[in-house]
Parts: C-alpha cells; sequence; structure tokens
C-alpha cells in the first residue's frame, strides 16, 4: 500500500511560476547529511548533482505543459524540480519513493526550491514493482533515473498496469539502455528487447557522464526515449506472448523448435506451430521480431 506525502502549495500567482532552483553536488550531501542518508548500493542509490543533466533529461522527455509525470526513485529531488519547473502550472509529477526518509523530505525541498509549485507534487512512498494504479489525474508519462538492478522489471510492470503513459524517459545503465533499444540479430538483442517492442518503440536518446552522480557509478549511462503503440497487442494476450519469448530466448543456442519444445509439449508440435505462424523452425529467437512472437503465440492458441 502506498503512503502519500505532500505539501499545500502557496496560491498560485500567476499561470507561470517562478523556476526551481535546481541541486548541485554541495546541495545535495547537505540534504543527504540532513536526514541521515548514506546512499544505499542495494537500493541502486547514485543521484544526480548536475543541474544542467537533469535540465537536458526533462527537455529531452518532451514533456508538455500539463503532463502528468510518474517518477520513480526521486531521491533528494535534482530532477523532480526539473520535472515541475518543465511541465509548469497545469502540470504534475507523482514521485514514487521506497526509502521513507526520502518520500519524507522530498515535499520539504519542493516547498524550499520551488515554492510556486510545491502543491503539483504528489509523492507515493512505495516500491515502484508493486503499484498497482496511481490517484488521479492518471499519469500521461514516464521519467526516471531507475536503479540500474531492477530497471527492466520497474519498466515492464509500469507499462503493464498504467496504459495512460504514452511516453517515458528513462536513465538506465549503459548495458540496459543498449538492451532495451536492440532490433533482431543485434548482439544486445534479448528478452528486454522484445518485450519493450511488444509496449511501444524504445530508441536511444544519448548518453549520460559518471562524473554526474554521486557516489560515481562504475557503469556508464544511457538514456532511452520510449512511446507506447497498439499495433502488436491485438491478438493473443500479454502473458501468452511474453512465454513464447521467454521460451524462445531460454537457450539461445538452441532453433526454435528445439527451444519452445517445452512450452508446447514436443519439438514436432513446435515445428507444427511454428510453420503455422510462418516462422522458419530452424531459426533461432534472436532472430525474430515482436510480431514474429505474436504470430507464434497466435499459431500455439489454434494448435491447442
Amino acid at each position: 500500500m502506498a503512503i502519500l506525502f505532500g505539501v499545500a502549495g502557496p496560491a498560485q500567482l500567476s499561470s507561470v511560476p517562478a523556476g526551481a532552483r535546481l541541486l548541485g553536488p554541495a546541495e545535495v550531501r547537505e540534504l543527504a547529511a540532513g536526514i541521515g542518508l548514506r546512499p544505499s548500493k542495494r537500493r541502486g542509490q547514485n543521484f544526480v548533482v548536475d543541474p544542467n543533466t537533469v535540465r537536458r533529461i526533462a527537455r529531452v522527455a518532451g514533456l508538455h505543459p500539463g503532463d502528468v509525470v510518474l517518477e520513480v526513485g526521486p531521491g533528494l529531488g535534482s530532477l523532480t524540480l526539473a520535472l515541475l519547473e518543465t511541465t509548469g502550472a497545469q502540470g504534475r509529477v507523482v514521485a514514487v519513493e521506497v526509502d521513507p526518509r526520502l518520500a519524507r523530505a522530498l515535499p520539504e525541498t519542493v516547498a524550499d526550491r520551488a515554492p510556486a509549485l510545491a502543491d503539483r507534487l504528489t509523492v507515493l512512498t512505495t516500491d515502484a514493482l508493486y503499484l498497482r494504479d496511481v490517484p488521479d489525474p492518471a499519469p500521461t508519462a514516464l521519467v526516471a533515473n531507475l536503479p540500474y538492478n531492477i530497471a527492466v522489471p520497474v519498466l515492464l510492470h509500469l507499462w503493464a498496469v498504467l496504459p495512460t503513459v504514452e511516453r517515458a524517459l528513462v536513465l538506465v545503465q549503459a548495458e540496459v539502455a543498449d538492451r532495451l533499444v536492440a532490433g533482431p540479430g543485434s548482439r544486445t538483442y534479448g528478452v528486454p528487447s522484445v518485450k519493450a517492442a511488444w509496449y511501444g518503440s524504445a530508441t536511444p536518446a544519448g548518453r549520460v557522464s559518471r562524473s554526474v552522480f554521486w557516489p560515481v557509478p562504475h557503469v556508464d549511462s544511457g538514456l532511452v526515449a520510449w512511446r507506447r503503440h497498439e499495433a502488436v497487442r491485438s491478438g493473443p494476450d500479454r502473458q501468452e506472448v511474453f512465454a513464447v519469448i521467454d521460451a524462445a530466448f531460454s537457450q539461445r543456442r538452441k532453433t526454435l523448435r528445439s527451444a519452445l519444445a517445452a512450452l508446447v509439449g514436443s519439438a514436432s508440435t513446435a515445428e507444427v506451430v511454428l510453420l503455422g505462424a510462418g516462422v522458419d523452425p530452424g531459426a533461432r529467437g534472436e532472430q525474430l521480431a515482436v510480431h514474429d512472437f505474436v504470430r507464434i503465440a497466435a499459431s500455439l492458441q489454434e494448435h491447442r
């Protein structure tokens, strides 16, 4: 269950609120010290300390005035302030933070550094992996600096449970970014690539230097832009398509005929299903696009 924190903001003085005072390295460390926080490696807490970087993220996200932005892992508020500044008086930011100390401190930071926008922030104290819904108004965009170890599960979960989210821009480990945007035949193409493609189109949106984080991570980071589409989701449901994807990549060196045998009962049945989908039984999972997996799931339904 999510716990909500908020701040009653001051009366809106004009339709164009004052900009936020963004956080730099000194301010981030001061805020962390004030709540007794030492960044947790287990929770993947690497905080962005460069104002130019968070403004760049907010800009590249293509946010519009009035957008309701879901931010996962707002931390000390560096990106939150930039998002509030970008969406302005008509927008909202819903920040999902699992650490109670950070969740309690965030509204205070926003009230101090962006008082005209404080009433545009809602904080949910919960694990994003267990989030099921968001108080109205429903989110239209997802923008986040995601912990590297849970980035893919969080994205797949949120895309599934929040269909109103039409656009996303996420900061993730460079290796994860490469997997999310990879196409068939690529060395990095795999389960994350295909499942992301089932929900929408993912494209690279630039790299981010290690030096903008505190503490400095041991890996590079990348931005991934994503836009929802509906085209491939007419037909078999998500669970059926994803079961085929998981089976196809469970043993990458095997042909689809062999890889899908356990899922459908036998290699001979797998061959019939694949031929019914117009897919070569001798192909491998990494050669197929998401539309191919949808056709295989549809063929499997017909042959049950």
